[in-house]
This record gives structure tokens, C-alpha cells and sequence, in this order.
């Protein structure tokens, strides 16, 4: 393993206070999700992961239908923290979001019958793994981001907004743009609580 990949591991961190500018192109950020989508592992091969990435106007609009989404439901005396957070990732440059794509999980489930009840549950993990790969891609390219988990709330609008197949379930958002403040001093749990070794 390298120490550049280990470097990367150890610096991707949350951002929430990013920016409508970036480091690299839109090619560029297209070319990170790209790649991790294509490079990324999934159970059986499955290749179940999908990603759409939010720039511009398009970008702006999730967080505007994630806001108004939320209004309705949050009630009036607590929305305005809701909305300070949802407008620091509408700061941002552009948004990933993350699906995957049942009618490959349900065809694996009907053609391994006997793992079928594992399927959902590998399918959420090879997003997660997409997830990070993208996340970490971005931090090393000089972009912030953070994770978000909106769905299932927005999905319905969300589709329609922005014609995603009715197969695609969402899984999380990831805003990102240019480093406005740096996150803080993580703290860690005694790692010998964590890794055991046995020989």
C-alpha cells in the first residue's frame, strides 16, 4: 500500500463550509466520477452503482427542492437551522448525487436465490464504496465536500427534475466546491479498541 494512498486516507475529511469556485475543470470532476464508477467494486461483479453529478443551476435546484421538501415537514421554529445547513451546501460548486440500480439487484436476487436477502445489503455497501473513492478523488484534487443523506424525502422531486430512471434509488448527496473553512482537529478512539490482531 503507498503512503500517497494512505495520505489521502488520512486527509479526506467533512467540509461544510465550501465554495462556488474549484480547483479543477468540470472535465476534470467528470473524469474523477467516471473513473471511480467504472473502478469501484461491486458484489458479483454487479456494476450497480450510479452517480449523477449536479453542476451549475442544477446544483442549485436540488438544495432549493431539498429546502422547500423539508419546509413542509420541519417544523416553523426549527427550520431556520435547517436552512443555515441546506444553504451552506447550496454555497457550493456542484453536488454527486449517488443511486443504485434496483433492476440489477433484483436480477441477481432472482438468478442467486439463495443470497437474495444479501443483495440490498451488498448493493448499499458498493455504494459506499463509491462514496468514499469519489469523496477521497475530490479531497486530493483540492475540492471540500461532505456527505448527505436526504433521500428518501426528496427522491420523487428529484427524479423528475432531473429525468433519473425509476429503477435508480438514491442512496446520499455529496456537495462539494472550494475550501472555505478548514474542518477542525479530529478526535480518535484508542485504536488498540478498535484493530485486534490474533496470530
Amino acid at each position: 500500500m503507498s503512503n500517497s494512498f494512505l495520505e489521502a486516507v488520512k486527509t479526506r475529511r467533512s467540509v461544510y463550509a465550501i465554495g462556488k469556485e474549484t480547483p479543477i475543470s468540470d472535465a476534470q470532476i467528470q473524469e474523477i466520477v467516471e473513473a471511480a464508477v467504472l473502478h469501484s467494486p461491486t458484489s458479483f461483479n454487479s456494476q450497480s452503482s450510479r452517480a449523477v453529478v449536479l453542476l451549475g443551476d442544477s446544483h442549485d435546484k436540488l438544495w432549493d427542492i431539498t429546502s422547500e421538501t423539508l419546509r413542509k415537514i420541519v417544523p416553523t421554529e426549527q427550520f431556520e437551522g435547517t436552512s443555515q445547513k441546506l444553504a451552506s451546501f447550496k454555497a457550493g460548486y456542484g453536488t454527486v448525487l449517488f443511486y443504485e440500480d434496483q433492476n440489477v439487484v433484483k436480477s441477481l436476487q432472482e438468478n442467486f436465490a439463495l443470497y437474495a436477502e444479501n443483495f440490498p445489503v451488498w448493493s448499499n455497501q458498493s455504494s459506499g464504496i463509491l462514496q468514499y473513492v469519489v469523496w477521497t478523488a475530490f479531497s486530493e484534487a483540492g475540492l471540500g465536500a461532505s456527505l448527505q443523506h436526504y433521500n428518501p424525502l426528496i427522491d420523487d422531486e428529484v427524479s423528475a427534475t432531473f429525468d433519473i430512471p425509476e429503477e435508480w434509488k438514491l442512496i446520499a448527496q455529496l456537495p462539494f466546491g472550494n475550501i472555505v473553512t478548514p474542518p477542525g482537529e479530529k478526535e480518535f478512539q484508542p485504536i488498540e479498541e478498535r484493530v485486534k490482531v490474533r496470530k
